[in-house]
């Protein structure tokens, strides 16, 4: 042990010291410190302290540091004067020096110590210590502009698309396409895509194809759900399967977007699962939001062309969007809005329970509004005015603004922890220390808070502004259907309900040419229930098979079935020695639960 504290050591030129970070990364202490310790653990210095950094790293000569500060990457001597220093981009103490334009990721300096390189997206960028400080021998007259394109990595690896025919026979098939529903229908996959869909009398099945029998049963479109965090807003190792992947799956979320994540967390799963290797939902983030308060992951945007910067950074790791929140002031907002709309980014801002903010968002053309407004219920000032505009709302009833929480309705009235489903694929202290202990709620109270929004989310949707399905991440997959439910307990009917989980969260992510709905050209995300949601809207959480991309999983256990036989492996929690690996036991079976879990 040589300190109880720090992060990312390495050891000193003369391998005498260690140098090392306090204060975590992004997402870390508004403050930041690097420090020198001798490998016994004695003389501990704090060389320098930078507000708003986010990493340090020395050159291997240690007479240099590179760092990022709000993403941007500059370069100073090494602080040696035996004093803290501060440190930053403003520092005038220390020649200080600009590297990367946008944002820099995976700092390292060449072996001399004479070149620093980074990364952002797939280039890898360099500059020369000489191209930045004219004090240097061999420095230029005039130092050029920042670079502002790097070196392509240019690694390609082949999408996942299983091989066979898939065909789901006599089946109620919920479309989404209008109002059609097909009592009797057929639908045929091939690979990864839909070949044909329609009444059973009317589809031909291949004689190759892997034939499902679905009678009783109803089909449709996989859930989306465009608001739900996933786990990602950390840093560190990939895990080979995440249980929050499988739960969405096991509940029939075929496709997720978290609109707030750790950029290189969140991209790079999104990619193994593209790639098959990881089980998942679509996977699409808007990374790390354009935060307005103060922390050193905000976005400081001042001009378009800040703007713009940050807009470059989010879509350098394959974002489709990005997340305006908290922007301060409408100028901003709108310069966040004008470099989207230059660089083909879909903007899904959040306005932190502001009511004006809102509605100046909606005003502006923003792509939707995130969580619901925060005034209930709306009037027609509010619903002739949005539905003038093509502005989404995804509502969040599960995180409900202006009354309770949504979610705690669900704890308060069903027995959360016995379901075996959700067990399955959940941790069970995550779900025993929110559904055992539960909060006790008025039931007035929820009548004027989720269900009174909910009541105006319907307004909306007769009004032609389309509301989406997001479950926010509170409970992996059920909660999608909690959300849901939500929806239609505000007067929609069930089918127009189903509609927001579906086709509609496909068009405000732009993808509905190829999710979203079930017909012939389109990709084959889709699930099969035990029970027909049209006459029971809880029936949705039947699921009985996923399909997501062409893959066919049975939902219990997540299996890959169809024309394959693969058995999914132990969650962590589920090996012996984890201290979550239990069994779900219920009085009916002879025990209860506290029994079998701590054994006395």
């Amino acid at each position: 042990m040589v300190t109880p504290q720090g992060e990312y050591p390495v050891f000193s030129k003369d391998g005498s010291r260690i140098l090392y970070q306090k204060g975590g990364y992004i997402f870390g202490s508004l403050t930041k410190s690097y420090h020198s310790i001798k490998t016994d653990g004695n003389d501990d210095q704090k060389l320098c302290e930078s507000k708003y950094a986010q990493r340090f790293v020395p050159s291997p000569d240690n007479q240099w540091i590179a760092w990022s500060e709000l993403y941007k990457v500059y370069i100073a001597p090494m602080p040696m004067a035996g004093k803290t220093v501060g440190l930053s981009a403003s520092t005038k103490a220390l020649p200080v020096a600009q590297v990367a334009r946008d944002a820099g990721i995976n700092i390292h300096w060449s072996r001399d110590s004479k070149k620093l390189f980074w990364m952002l997206g797939d280039e890898l960028f360099s500059d020369e210590l000489t191209e930045r400080f004219k004090f240097l021998e061999g420095s230029r007259d005039s130092l050029p502009p920042l670079d502002t394109a790097g070196l392509h990595v240019g690694l390609e690896i082949g999408y996942d698309k299983p091989e066979g025919i898939v065909a789901f026979t006599n089946a109620r098939i919920i479309t989404m396409e209008g109002d059609e529903v097909i009592e009797n229908g057929t639908i045929v996959v091939e690979g990864n895509q839909i070949i044909r869909a329609g009444e059973s009398v009317k589809v031909r099945i291949p004689d190759n194809a892997k034939v499902i029998d679905c009678t009783d049963k109803t089909i449709m479109p996989g859930l989306v759900d465009v608001h739900g965090h996933l786990g990602d807003f950390r840093y560190g190792l990939s895990p080979q399967k995440s249980w929050y992947y499988y739960a969405n799956l096991a509940y029939g979320v075929t496709t997720a977007h978290d609109p707030s994540s750790n950029s290189e967390m969140i991209f790079s799963h999104s990619e193994m699962i593209k790639a098959g290797n990881m089980v998942g939902p679509r996977l699409y983030s808007t990374g790390t939001i354009l935060y307005g308060a103060d922390g050193d992951f905000k976005a400081v945007i001042n001009n378009l062309d800040d703007a713009r910067s940050a807009i470059r950074r989010t879509k350098a790791y394959g974002a489709f969007s990005v997340k305006s929140y908290n922007q301060p002031r409408r100028d901003q907002r709108q310069q966040v809005l004008q470099a989207a709309r230059e660089l083909g980014i879909l903007v899904v801002p959040e306005g932190g329970s502001f009511f004006y903010h809102n509605m100046s968002m909606v005003a502006d053309g923003h792509t939707g509004v995130e969580h619901n407004i925060p005034v209930a219920p709306l009037y027609d000032d509010v619903i002739q005015f949005w539905s003038k505009t093509q502005t989404y709302n995804t509502p969040t009833l599960i995180v409900n603004y202006g009354g309770v929480n949504g979610e705690y309705y669900w704890y308060q009235h069903t027995n959360v922890w016995e379901k075996e489903r959700l067990l399955s694929f959940t941790p069970r202290a995550v779900v025993d220390s929110r559904a055992r202990h539960r909060t006790m709620v008025p039931e007035e109270e929820y009548q004027n808070g989720h269900i009174l929004t909910s009541k105006s989310l319907k307004k909306l949707q007769d009004a032609g502004v389309n509301i989406n399905l997001g479950a926010h991440g509170q409970l992996q997959g059920l909660g999608a259907h909690w959300e849901l439910w939500m929806l239609q307990q505000g007067g929609m009917s069930n089918h127009q309900a189903l509609k927001c989980a579906t086709i509609n969260g496909a068009r405000y992510l732009g993808m509905d040419s190829q999710i979203g709905s079930l017909k012939a050209g389109k990709l084959a995300d889709l699930i099969a229930l035990d029970s027909n949601p049209l006459e029971d809207i809880r029936n949705s959480e039947s699921v009985r098979y996923t399909m997501v991309n062409g893959r066919l999983y049975d939902a219990a256990t997540l299996n890959e079935i169809g024309n394959y036989d693969k058995k999914r492996s132990k969650f962590y929690f589920e090996l012996e020695g984890s201290g979550n690996s239990w069994p779900l036991m219920t009085e009916s079976q002879g025990l209860m639960p506290a029994q079998c879990a701590c054994g006395r």
